[in-house]
């Protein structure tokens, strides 16, 4: 079946079975391979993507799901010159970038947290962060990375 939906402002349209997942769709029919999947159990966050305004797992939910959809990957976070969004700049500035497996899920969150909540507490941060994994173990400077790209001080944080 023919799927179009509307891609970091872009009409894009591609074949997809009823089967296919939005990740694998994003990835392999479009060509947006920004967006990773990590554990195809919806665990791990990797694939945050933002359909219709909501921050969704891309692999939990199929591309037919989103025919006329708006839909908002890691591609679409930067300004059209190229340079990165706040969020982006303060993973770069903080070290929150890390492996950088994670990244495009967590910038995807960040920014969906941002949007609900524009001066969230290290605490809901965290707890916004309960659905994306880093497995490189170490959220506090992705935690000091939102903090900055919301405007706030970023004071030292605490180990969890």
């Amino acid at each position: 079946m023919k799927v179009t939906m509307t891609v970091n402002g872009q009409t894009r349209t591609g074949e997809a079975e009823g089967r296919t997942l939005l990740s694998t769709f994003l990835r392999e029919t479009l060509g947006l391979t920004g967006t990773h999947v990590g554990c195809d159990t919806s665990q791990c966050g990797a694939c945050v993507v933002h359909v219709n305004g909501k921050d969704v797992k891309s692999c939990t939910m199929f591309a037919a799901e989103c025919d006329g959809a708006d839909v908002a990957t890691i591609e679409g976070q930067c300004a059209p010159d190229g340079t990165l969004n706040k969020i982006q700049q303060a993973f770069q500035d903080y070290h929150g970038l890390q492996c950088g497996f994670c990244t495009p899920g967590m910038v995807m969150s960040a920014a969906a947290l941002l949007r609900d909540n524009p001066t969230p507490s290290e605490a809901e941060i965290r707890e916004y962060l309960e659905g994306n994994i880093c497995r490189c173990t170490g959220y506090h400077n992705i935690v000091r990375a939102i903090m900055a790209a919301s405007g706030q001080e970023v004071p030292a944080v605490a180990a969890e």
